[in-house]
């Protein structure tokens, strides 16, 4: 185990690598004349000559490359100060460090994503793993509606109803913002407990769903059938032997949708107004921001890989029919 963990480490890191190239070439090394949209409109000739040489765009673009991909690891002078690593550059809209920028924004994401996950896993799962044990019940089919009736929802249409019933029109809650659970604990709840459970609304339907599909195919094995013809214990095969192997497609989607959602959970930061990675990467993109875009995308990377070998791992706790070449 920690050689294949060793392994995927190595194998992330050099993934990362080939992004962040890919991205700085994207990028910098695009026709776009990358000066002239951190020199903005009006811009003097003598004005634009002094970014190219403040960004280092008069050097060799081997040399460029170097100095943005070893900015990250050991950091990186401007003319306006230094960049602690892991620099991911200046922003040319605010001027601050991108990184610095991104861990402003990032409680908000990280509390979405924490408390999503918690209220979708519990409720979604649970409510699968249920329907699946009572399978053609009454409670097999209200989970199995409900579930199709919330996965026609979207979070840019839930979000505004809920707004208007719960803060604008009955006054029952204030408008969600993201207060520091260091300074305010109850503040934190209250100002996320919105946004929170409208995200958590549309994947508990997919989670429900996935959960009593994934763990009625279990039932059917072979090996749940023979432990159920042996005279054990219906409860005892249901979570020693199906339920385990039933968690499979679901750790795969999980660890693919954290990850998604630490990278920005976009629709959801927007509808509600929150100053989110999902909403600083959409600011970066309408103000022409290259630094603060180049920042997100890969701090987006380094999650989709860490949870990638997370996942993996996952694999051979969760079922021990799993083995590791």
């Amino acid at each position: 185990m920690f050689q294949f963990i060793i392994r995927r480490t190595v194998g992330a890191v050099v993934t990362l690598f080939l992004i962040g190239a890919a991205t700085f070439f994207l990028f910098v090394a695009a026709p776009s004349d990358y000066a002239s949209l951190a020199c903005g409109k009006d811009c003097s000739p003598q004005r634009l000559e002094d970014i190219r040489t403040a960004l280092g765009l008069n050097l060799p673009l081997h040399t460029q490359f170097w100095d943005f991909m070893s900015g990250i690891v050991m950091g990186r002078d401007f003319p306006t100060g230094h960049c602690n690593a892991p620099c991911l550059g200046m922003s040319f809209y605010s001027g601050d460090p991108v990184w610095s920028t991104i861990m402003d924004r990032f409680p908000t994401t990280l509390t979405l994503t924490v408390g999503g996950a918690v209220v979708f896993l519990v409720v979604g799962v649970g409510a699968g793993m249920v329907a699946a044990y009572k399978r053609g019940s009454f409670v097999d089919k209200i989970a199995t509606g409900g579930s199709m009736v919330l996965s026609s929802f979207q979070i840019y249409f839930l979000g505004p109803i809920v707004l208007i019933i719960f803060v604008y029109s009955t006054g029952w809650m204030e408008n969600p913002q993201y207060h520091p659970i260091t300074e305010d604990p109850f503040g934190w709840f209250m100002g996320m407990l919105l946004p929170t459970l409208v995200m958590a609304t549309i994947f508990t339907a997919q989670y429900t769903r996935m959960a009593r599909s994934s763990m009625i195919e279990q039932l059917a094995e072979e090996h749940v059938r023979t432990a159920r013809a042996k005279g054990m214990p219906r409860k005892y095969v249901f979570f020693r032997y199906a339920w385990r192997g039933s968690l499979i497609p679901i750790v795969t989607v999980l660890g693919m949708d954290i990850s998604g959602m630490l990278g920005g959970a976009v629709v959801t930061e927007i509808t509600f107004s929150l100053q989110g990675i999902g909403r600083l990467a959409v600011d970066g993109a309408q103000t022409k921001d290259l630094p603060l875009t180049m920042g997100v995308m890969l701090f987006g990377a380094f999650f989709i890989l860490i949870f990638n070998i997370l996942t993996d791992i996952a694999y051979a706790y969760i079922d021990p029919r799993v083995r590791l070449s």
